[in-house]
């Protein structure tokens, strides 16, 4: 499949193995899953990376197959779910960082394409939350105000 906001294709990604249950080297329980998603959580870790730490330090190779739930599922379940969702977040991120940028280099022409590109891209994501009801319908991003949304 093509990139979206260039010409080159991408490349082509390995894929998990089709598994219905945890693999018997895999110990952990689900209320111990449930409980270091939690502390990681409190810490201040997003949810890709309290995945990667379950996969690398605790031996979890999927937590939707070890506790039948994803990751911002069991955090919604507890009440502590993030407002954006992570992507978007990310997102928001890139394009504040683009913009201070180019306040301070006013002639770069390539930053000021990939604002556009990266503000697109939330623009398209924002109306797919809002179809799939995670957003409000009057949610509108707004580059004055985007930073606030990222402090909280």
């Amino acid at each position: 499949m093509a990139k979206m906001h260039t010409r080159k294709k991408g490349k082509s990604g390995s894929t998990k193995p089709v598994r219905t249950e945890a693999p018997a080297w895999s110990t952990m329980t689900a209320d111990e899953i449930t409980n270091v998603i939690l502390d990681m959580w409190k810490q201040g870790n997003s949810t890709s990376e309290i995945g990667m730490t379950l996969r690398d330090r605790y031996g979890v190779p999927d937590v939707k197959i070890a506790t039948g739930k994803k990751i911002t599922a069991i955090l919604e379940e507890n009440d502590v779910s993030p407002d954006l969702p992570e992507d978007l977040y990310n997102l928001l991120v890139k394009a504040i960082g683009l913009r201070k940028h180019i306040m301070v280099n006013k002639k770069d022409v390539h930053n000021k394409r990939s604002l556009h590109s990266t503000e697109a891209k939330i623009r398209r994501l924002v109306k797919y939350y809002q179809s799939s009801k995670v957003l409000p319908m009057d949610w509108k991003y707004k580059p004055e105000t985007a930073e606030m949304l990222i402090s909280r």
